[in-house]
């Protein structure tokens, strides 16, 4: 397949509108990344397999095959991250994309700028870390084999649910989180819907976390769909 030799991340590009495939071709491109399109939901896991994508661009309203049960076989198949590009701005939509296992979600109409810096934070998550290195993201670090949580360079003291509650928003790395899944996690099966549990532990993550002198928020809030850690650009 054209394109596999040239250097730069690979994306993905699964959409039936040629017109959208095209735009984000010449614009992807010129911004250093190797661009593959699909228009069909099995075109795209028939070309997977050879492209190993790195981030794969799904549009959820495919011809052929609900979008969601494309995530589910590409997560089964490999480890390439999903980004889903839709016109389906309902969030209950965008739970199910995010549970079925996309890493995150962008309505249509998009900017390529917004485009660009989610595929940017996907790619930094790809990129290989020292095994048991810390997490880092500003000025918060997140020791996870010693479970020692530092600001600043200041030791801060969590209880063990707020602890529990940011080992799996760090272990996202910077993917969303539904409420559902950080209830599950954290807290076990049976608690999907007490969301109040989620967030007075989330309100008091925030103020041990993102205290003074700190200014840029650590913890981010998808608008009634979940959270995400900021990850440093």
């Amino acid at each position: 397949m054209r394109g596999l030799s040239v250097p730069g991340p690979r994306v993905l590009v699964v959409d039936d509108d040629q017109s959208i495939r095209r735009f984000l071709d010449i614009a992807l491109r010129a911004r250093g990344y190797r661009v593959f399109g699909a228009g069909t939901a099995q075109a795209a896991l028939d070309a997977a397999p050879c492209v190993r994508p790195d981030v794969v661009i799904l549009d959820l309203g495919l011809p052929d095959r609900d979008g969601l049960e494309v995530i589910r076989q590409l997560q089964q198949a490999g480890r390439s991250r999903i980004l889903v590009l839709s016109v389906r701005d309902q969030e209950e939509e965008k739970i199910e994309a995010l549970e079925a296992g996309a890493d995150d979600y962008l309505t249509k109409p998009f900017g390529i700028g917004e485009l660009h810096a989610r595929l940017r934070a996907m790619l930094r998550r790809i990129a290989p870390t020292q095994a048991g290195a810390p997490f880092r993201a500003g000025d918060l670090e997140v020791d996870l084999t010693r479970r020692q949580v530092r600001v600043a360079g200041e030791a801060v003291q969590l209880t063990p649910t707020e602890y529990d509650l940011l080992k799996s928003l760090v272990q996202a790395d910077g993917r969303v989180l539904t409420h559902q899944q950080l209830l599950r996690q954290v807290w076990g099966p049976g608690y999907e819907a007490e969301g109040h549990l989620l967030r007075v532990n989330i309100s008091n993550l925030r103020r041990k976390l993102e205290r003074p002198p700190l200014r840029a928020a650590i913890i981010l809030t998808e608008p009634r769909i979940g959270y995400r850690l900021r990850l440093d650009e």
